[in-house]
């Protein structure tokens, strides 16, 4: 089983904070320079109101961590990410960010995705969409493998779609339990792309008409 998940989570930096007031994270403490933080909110994000704000030399946030049910989760239309055993908490949360742009279901992972370093690298994002850390992947829907080894062909845009580590790639286990294996069409050469990159990829290619 994995970690409970945590019941407060930091937010560095104003993109943060931004984008967790934006999706409706309940706030606890803000901490940072009241002018600048005014300011990138006129300029940033005028639709927000800043909560109050305790002087301090670096903006730092206190967020309640939500409470995402994966059974729910399942049930949203749209394709579902996978992220198995990411290495880097900054891919993981850049892929997180690219998740929530493009409208998918969840993300799910056996990362930490509630890590400072990974709500840094989404921007806040984990409170856009349902982001919860997981064992295994989940029954319920078609299992797509994204591997080197796999076919060229569209992705069903209701399966998860599971993306491995940036150095080994899927697992042995996850490859023989998936439905199919996808690959992501490159130039002869390009051995692999960024994490977040190949979400994109995947993401964007499955979403359009």
């Amino acid at each position: 089983m994995p970690p409970a998940p945590p019941t407060e989570v930091r937010l560095e930096g104003f993109h943060a904070l931004k984008h967790a007031l934006r999706f409706g994270a309940e706030i606890l403490h803000v901490q940072g320079d009241p002018e600048a933080l005014h300011t990138l909110a006129a300029q940033l994000a005028p639709d927000l109101t800043l909560p109050e704000i305790e002087p301090g030399q670096e903006i730092v946030a206190v967020a309640r961590a939500p409470r995402y049910d994966l059974d729910a989760a399942l049930r949203r239309p749209g394709p579902v990410v996978y992220l198995e055993a990411p290495r880097h908490l900054g891919n993981l949360g850049a892929a997180i960010r690219v998740a929530a742009a493009a409208d998918a279901a969840a993300v799910l992972t056996t990362g930490d995705p509630w890590h400072p370093v990974a709500i840094r690298g989404a921007a806040g994002l984990q409170f856009a969409l349902p982001v919860l850390r997981v064992a295994h992947p989940p029954a319920g829907r078609r299992l797509v493998a994204i591997d080197p080894e796999g076919e060229e062909k569209r992705v069903d845009r209701t399966a998860v779609l599971a993306f491995g580590s940036e150095r080994h790639g899927l697992t042995d286990d996850l490859l023989a339990r998936a439905d199919e294996r996808v690959r992501i069409p490159m130039k002869p050469g390009v051995s692999s792309l960024n994490l977040a990159t190949a979400v994109a990829a995947v993401l964007y290619g499955a979403l359009r008409d």
